[in-house]
C-alpha cells in the first residue's frame, strides 16, 4: 500500500514531466489515494493534460480536478469567436456527422447536444472543440441513437478486453442490459479502469458505461 506521501511526489514529478504544464500552477493534494488538483492554467489542453498524468500514476484511486481555465487578454476569445471556431471544427471533422450537432456556447463553455449513430462520433465532435483557443470547458450532452442486440454488446466489449495489451481481462466482468454497460471487478490502476472504461464505451450500441472497476494495487 503505497503513502499519500508517495503519491504526492509521483504526481508532482510527473507534472513535471509533461512538456506543456507548469508544475508550479497547480497545486496537488492527497488523502487516501484520493488526488485533488486545483490552480489555473491559460487553456482547456492543460487542463485536461493535469488530470491525465495524475491518473497516470500507482496508487492513485480518483482525481478530484478543480482546476481553472484563465486566458490572457490577448488570448481570449468571444463566446460569438468560440462557437464560430466550432461550428469549423465540426465541419472539417471527417469523423463528425453533418448537421446533427448544436453547439451553445455561454462564458467559454462550449455545450455539444444533438444525436449521432456511434460513440467515436460523439467523442470526435467533444476532441475536434475542446482545444480551440477559449474554450473554458466542452460539456458532452450529445446522444446516440442505434439499435444493437446486448448480447453482441457484451461479446464485442469482452473480446476488445482481450486484445488490449493495457487491460486485465480476466479480473473484469461485463454486464449489459439494453444499451447500458456495467463494469465490475477489479483492476490494477486508475488508468486501467478508465482503459476499459472507454473501451466498453467505444462498442456498437452503447450509450451509458456504469464503471464500478474496484482499483487495487
Amino acid at each position: 500500500m503505497r503513502t499519500d506521501l508517495s503519491i504526492k511526489e509521483d504526481v508532482l514529478d510527473e507534472l513535471q514531466w509533461q512538456p506543456n504544464i507548469d508544475e508550479t500552477q497547480i497545486g496537488v493534494v492527497v488523502k487516501d489515494g484520493i488526488v485533488t488538483l486545483s490552480g489555473t492554467v491559460n487553456s482547456y489542453v492543460k487542463k485536461r493534460e493535469a488530470e491525465n498524468a495524475a491518473k497516470s500514476v500507482l496508487g492513485v484511486k480518483a482525481v478530484a480536478e478543480d482546476i481553472q481555465v484563465q486566458y490572457s487578454s490577448g488570448f481570449d476569445k468571444s463566446d460569438t469567436e468560440i462557437a464560430s471556431s466550432a461550428v469549423n471544427a465540426l465541419k472539417w471533422n471527417i469523423s463528425v456527422p453533418q448537421n446533427k450537432i448544436d453547439i451553445k456556447v455561454d462564458d467559454g463553455w462550449i455545450y455539444l447536444s444533438g444525436e449521432v449513430m456511434w460513440a467515436f462520433e460523439k467523442n470526435a465532435a467533444k476532441k475536434a472543440v475542446e482545444d480551440l483557443p477559449g474554450v473554458k470547458y466542452v460539456v458532452n450532452n450529445i446522444t446516440l441513437k442505434n439499435v444493437v442486440d446486448s448480447g453482441d454488446i457484451k461479446d464485442k466489449i469482452k473480446k476488445a478486453f482481450e486484445r488490449s495489451a493495457d487491460i486485465d481481462s480476466k479480473g473484469i466482468n461485463v454486464l449489459t442490459e439494453g444499451h447500458t454497460v456495467k463494469l465490475t471487478g477489479k483492476v490494477h490502476s486508475l488508468k486501467e479502469k478508465d482503459d476499459a472504461r472507454r473501451t466498453a464505451y467505444y462498442a456498437p450500441g452503447v450509450w451509458t458505461v456504469d464503471n464500478e472497476l474496484e482499483v487495487v494495487y
